[in-house]
């Protein structure tokens, strides 16, 4: 009975966050995502000079909701629970759900600007996006990240394609020395070596 009532309040919590996501305001979302701009970009695409910020255009609402309502949750409990960071923390601690899914409808809203995959890590890039790597556990992006790097919104993994390079190499290096938590991810980063995820980064910055 328990879990039972458990599942039922997070179906009930999911079709909520669901229904605030499709009535969120794209339009409202822009003014409110003005400050956002000097990290991510005028159009939501980071670039080079800020490469650890990463690009917002065209990533899943339901992606950019989760992660702000988790840096919020960061905020308030200090990094106890959901993911801190000291600057994200900190802008999105006064944020409204409303606010946040209008914000994430804007940057969903917007084009993700195509990257370039560097030549020589493309072999091995393609290899383990596509393949993984069978001789040590590593699972192949493609089974969440799809062909074409575009993630899955209903199940909130994000869109890779056209991603900064350096950007995602951070993020994997965080979730493989458990700096950044998300249990799948961190399981998979754990097996990559420092080429491999170098050489994910980049291929995945070239697809589209």
């Amino acid at each position: 009975m328990k879990n039972l009532m458990i599942q039922l309040v997070s179906v009930i919590a999911i079709g909520f966050a669901s229904t605030q996501l499709q009535a969120a305001d794209a339009e409202a979302g822009k003014s409110k995502a003005a400050v956002c701009a000097a990290c991510h970009g005028q159009d939501g695409n980071s670039n080079a000079a800020t490469p650890n910020f990463p690009k917002l255009a065209g990533q899943h609402a339901s992606y950019i909701d989760a992660q702000l309502k988790a840096f919020r949750q960061g905020a308030k409990t200090q990094g106890k629970e959901g993911r801190f960071d000291p600057a994200m923390s900190s802008q999105a601690m006064n944020l409204s759900d409303e606010d946040i899914a209008d914000i994430s409808a804007y940057y969903a809203s917007l084009t993700v600007t195509p990257g370039g995959v560097q030549k020589d890590l493309k072999a091995l890039g393609e290899a383990i996006y596509r393949g993984g790597n069978e001789d040590t556990g590593v699972s192949a992006c493609i089974a969440c990240h799809g062909p074409r790097g575009v993630g899955n919104a209903p199940a909130t993994f994000p869109s890779l394609s056209g991603q900064l390079t350096a950007y995602t190499v951070k993020q994997l290096k965080d979730f493989r020395d458990g700096k950044r938590s998300n249990q799948m991810m961190n399981m998979i980063a754990a097996k990559m070596t420092d080429k491999e995820i170098e050489a994910v980064a980049s291929y995945v910055a070239g697809l589209h």
